[in-house]
């Protein structure tokens, strides 16, 4: 899915007003008959199906809060199918706006920024729920998982499920990582798809609870591995570029510790530097080489790069500088390229300079738990984007190879550190 672009100058952009804000609307079964029908191909394609788990509890008409894991681009098309009978608005990216705002309020959309803090949102949701009795829709993860495990949920999960007081039910699909895992520039393999829908939490088991005690319970039925249900499963996978693009997420060579030099293609990732390499396995094992092996799991390998980078950061050592392209969103006709720039990232934060000089902006280690970083961004290119409720900088990296994950893992390393 493609994004509509356009070149202004940075005053230019500095100069539009701030995007109005609008309530959400409650979608009405035109639209999400649309959604469904446009969902139907593709779920087709993947022999959907779901169980319901204690789903009896939840009334035909009661709102709820829906949880669930974010996977891959099928998964707004599994909800729409599993709820349809159900209204319900769907909290997504602001930047999912650009170009079809019409269309996006009318499907029940509530546009937010990514790991940024917004109460206007926690507004909008409890509107939603009490003003136009509709189920919530949201994907507490924020950001697709890069390595097929959970990402970090956010502390104010918790509360804003106590503040919304409704039950809360959770979704969480098999196959869908594993039919179209980021790192691989979309392209689609031939995976069956399922998911799981759960009755999680009553009214009155929210009230019982304290914000924390949620936060656990959520943490928890948020943990999962793909890669390790797929070999559990024994779910075979033959694409022949099934590590296209893997060393995005494994851009650290393991064995000479060179960063930028691991290339995936075909079935291989192999480093250019020493030339040790894998090979990914139809069941999803890393299968060296070479004699010496160092992992034959993609998250172990992904965790080892987090330790090698809180290292960093701990002993002073970790530092960004990329030349950039930068482009911003400041409203919702089209997203603005407004010229080059340079930004780095060290434990104070990030400094984003550019724009012939016009261009400063800084943002402390302590702003988000995690950072919006994304791979062939609306097939433009691998992003960094950093910003506030004023504007959003979405800043893609130029002559270097593969920083993306490894700044991300800075991000919530450094929060955590600066956290405690």
């Amino acid at each position: 899915m493609k994004i509509r672009t356009k070149q202004k100058s940075f005053q230019e952009v500095m100069a539009m007003p701030p995007m109005k804000h609008r309530k959400p609307l409650r979608p009405t079964i035109l639209f999400r008959t649309l959604l469904r029908l446009l969902s139907i191909f593709e779920l087709t394609a993947t022999h959907f199906k779901y169980r319901d788990i204690g789903m009896e509890k939840l009334g035909k008409d009661e709102p709820c809060l829906i949880l669930m894991n974010h996977s891959s681009f099928i998964d707004l098309q599994i909800a729409a199918t599993i709820f349809f009978s159900r209204r319900f608005n769907i909290v997504c990216t602001s930047d999912g706006f650009v170009g079809k705002e019409w269309l996006m309020r009318c499907l029940g959309c509530i546009p937010t920024r990514k790991f940024v803090s917004d109460s206007v949102l926690v507004r909008d949701m409890v509107y939603a729920v009490r003003k136009l009795k509709c189920s919530i829709l949201m994907y507490p993860e924020a950001s697709y998982s890069f390595d097929g495990t959970a990402t970090t949920l956010p502390e104010s999960l918790g509360k804003c499920v106590k503040l919304l007081g409704i039950p809360v039910v959770m979704v969480r699909t098999y196959g869908a990582f594993a039919r179209q895992p980021l790192y691989n520039n979309l392209h689609r393999r031939k995976v069956r798809v399922s998911a799981d829908v759960e009755y999680l939490l009553s009214s009155e088991d929210i009230v019982s609870k304290s914000a924390d005690e949620i936060n656990e319970l959520l943490r928890e039925r948020f943990s999962f591995d793909n890669f390790k249900w797929q070999q559990e499963n024994q779910i075979k996978i033959a694409d022949k570029n099934r590590a296209e693009a893997l060393n995005r997420v494994l851009y650290k060579c393991p064995h000479c510790m060179q960063e930028g030099k691991m290339v995936g293609q075909g079935i291989t990732i192999i480093c250019e530097s020493c030339g040790n390499g894998y090979e990914l396995t139809e069941y999803g094992y890393l299968e060296p080489l070479q004699e010496e092996v160092k992992f034959t799991h993609i998250p172990d390998w992904y965790q080892w790069e987090r330790e090698c980078v809180r290292k960093e950061l701990e002993e002073g050592t970790y530092y960004l500088d990329v030349p950039v392209e930068i482009c911003i969103m400041a409203d919702t006709r089209s997203i603005y390229k407004v010229g080059k720039g340079r930004l780095t990232h060290s434990v104070e934060g990030f400094t984003l300079t550019g724009c012939d000089g016009q261009l400063h902006y800084e943002q402390k280690p302590s702003a988000s738990y995690s950072l919006y970083s994304d791979y062939y961004w609306y097939e433009l290119g691998d992003i960094i984007c950093i910003g506030d409720n004023n504007r959003l900088y979405y800043c893609f990296p130029e002559g270097e190879s593969d920083v993306v994950a490894k700044t991300r893992l800075a991000a919530e390393e450094l929060y955590k550190m600066k956290k405690s």
